[in-house]
């Protein structure tokens, strides 16, 4: 609602003015200025970017109507960012920076405990378990090509494998974290159980796998709980609902 409040104010100010006769830098800047003023109220990054990029790139997206080349253009990086066989597999959601800080008073976990961040997109959730287990050897696996270099350069620390986590073993590993997608839980949870040791822990951030109770969960950011799953341990299935 935010965002869409400030995109209607931001038309409605470049509309009327260009209306009025103002020249069209002026309508432009008019309709930048709710945006602007809206995005301080926002609580997360990607909220403000949000409500604050909305009116430009429509007024961007208006102005190439006639252009088909740049839409061919954007098309081809949307397709690099994202092949076709990720598109069953969540979009870019970055994990909060303090989503996991919690992690070591749930998991305690001896120094140089293998983790991997099963797509880790720009390197979100590599810095956040970084930040939460900092004795821990972080790597990343990542099928887009563009997204597995930004998160090289961002997470300098952590090895970052190009590839299919689908495909990728993870036996190796005392901790697999991924923030998915509901659909791909019993996926995950499957080849957690298939693969990885007793005592192996796979974590998901908000989405939980289907009929398994989680043996540890907290929610260190609110809307964003974390639920851990422990590879082996006798099971605890949700009553059916009646």
């Amino acid at each position: 609602m935010p965002a869409l409040a400030a995109w209607v104010l931001a038309w409605a100010a470049h509309l009327g003015l260009q209306g009025a006769g103002v020249a069209a830098w002026a309508c432009m800047a008019a309709g930048l200025l709710p945006g602007l003023w809206w995005q301080r109220l926002q609580a997360t990054l990607a909220r403000r970017l949000m409500v604050a990029l909305g009116y430009p790139l429509s007024v961007l997206a208006l102005g190439l109507q006639g252009q088909p080349w740049a839409w061919g253009a954007a098309a081809a990086v949307l397709a690099l960012a994202y092949p076709h066989r990720t598109w069953r597999d969540a979009p870019l959601y970055p994990t909060p920076s303090l989503a996991l800080q919690s992690l070591p008073a749930h998991l305690p976990l001896r120094a140089g405990a293998r983790v991997l961040d099963a797509g880790c997109g720009l390197g979100h959730g590599l810095r956040a378990l970084r930040r939460a287990c900092p004795q821990a050897q972080l790597q990343g696996v990542e099928f887009s090509r563009p997204l597995a270099l930004l998160a090289r350069l961002s997470c300098p620390k952590a090895q970052i494998h190009r590839g299919d986590m689908w495909a990728l073993p993870w036996g190796d590993y005392h901790v697999v974290y991924l923030f998915q997608r509901p659909e791909s839980m019993a996926r995950a949870w499957a080849k957690a159980c298939a693969e990885m040791p007793p005592g192996s822990w796979l974590l998901s951030l908000e989405f939980e796998v289907p009929g398994q109770r989680p043996q540890a969960q907290w929610c260190d950011v609110p809307g964003k709980p974390v639920h851990a799953y422990q590879v082996g341990a006798a099971p605890m299935r949700r009553a059916p609902k009646v």
